[in-house]
């Protein structure tokens, strides 16, 4: 698949010592939803910035469709639209005037059925005569949304799109970034919302302190390091683990009175592998009571990672 942004090395040191970005490596793929996970102060809105020409870096490559980014910047920036986390934008410009104006930021001749377009698909036609100030939270990133899609960049950034908006606008979102990427648009969004990486990314990244920890594509990271824990409440203690399920990762607790089952890949065998010990535990004749079954989400895998601790699969 044709790779779309190449980083190589990219290391930022602010004033003062601070080094938000260590030899960061990352390739976008055409055509993809990535999501960039990580703690606050991980470095997602350096690298982001560093790649739409806000943040000078201190080492280090970008190349974007090809061609390199400190050399091409304002031909290549042209194809590229950023979502800012901040809401930074006049707020007494009405709605279609601010998009509008966005649009010719990059000498792109005017357009009006694509602004209609755009504004009908994130819910703002009605609000195209509104001041921006008197929008709420959620449609004022909406408008911001709105502005970075004006001038049609291949290669858009969304730097916590859904912060502080409630979870019916944050799922209406959900679905026009994924009408986005369907439109051929390249989207690289950082979150807070781990479910938003499992709703919509093809690839996940996880950062943490300037340092990429982790990519893969969503589903391999989950069959990788995910992990299935069952704890079945038996009816009567025994003595040992039965015969029957020596070849499953179960133990026995102290008092007899526990199986504890953690294993699987993510990928559903766990699951499989509870649904046989019941069975065998019913052929030799043990009642259990209760079975309190856990798949691990990326949620997990990424505390796991972020806090340095060894996930399934012999992955730290």
């Amino acid at each position: 698949m044709e790779t779309i942004l190449e980083i190589r090395g990219l290391a930022k040191t602010y004033k003062g010592g601070f080094t938000a970005l260590k030899g960061v490596d990352l390739d976008i793929r055409k055509g993809e939803i990535f999501a960039l996970l990580g703690p606050n102060g991980a470095g997602k809105t350096t690298l982001i910035g560093a790649v739409c020409g806000l943040v000078r870096p201190t080492a280090g490559t970008i190349r974007a469709f090809g061609a390199d980014m400190k050399t091409n910047w304002r031909s290549l920036r042209a194809r590229i639209g950023l979502v800012p986390q901040e809401l930074a934008t006049d707020m007494f410009e009405p709605v279609m005037r601010a998009v509008t104006h966005s649009r010719g930021l990059f000498g792109l001749a005017p357009d009006p059925a694509r602004i209609e377009a755009i504004l009908k698909s994130l819910s703002l036609w009605d609000k195209r005569d509104v001041q921006i100030r008197a929008l709420s939270g959620g449609m004022k990133r909406r408008v911001l949304i709105a502005k970075a899609m004006a001038h049609e960049p291949e290669l858009l950034f969304l730097d916590e799109p859904t912060a502080g908006v409630d979870v019916e606008l944050r799922r209406d979102m959900w679905k026009q970034i994924a009408d986005m990427r369907a439109r051929g648009t390249t989207v690289i969004l950082t979150t807070h919302y781990i479910e938003e990486a499992e709703e919509m990314a093809d690839r996940v990244g996880i950062i943490r302190q300037g340092e990429i920890l982790m990519v893969d594509d969503k589903d391999a990271m989950m069959k990788r390091l995910g992990r299935t824990e069952a704890h079945i409440a038996l009816a009567a203690p025994i003595q040992a683990i039965p015969a029957s399920l020596a070849r499953y990762p179960v133990t026995l607790a102290e008092d007899g009175l526990t199986l504890t089952y953690r294993g699987g890949d993510g990928s559903g065998q766990g699951k499989a592998d509870v649904a046989q010990i019941t069975k065998a535990l019913t052929r030799d004749g043990i009642d259990y009571t209760a079975i309190d079954l856990d798949e691990s989400s990326l949620e997990d895998i990424f505390v796991d990672l972020v806090e340095g601790r060894p996930g399934q699969g012999g992955a730290a």
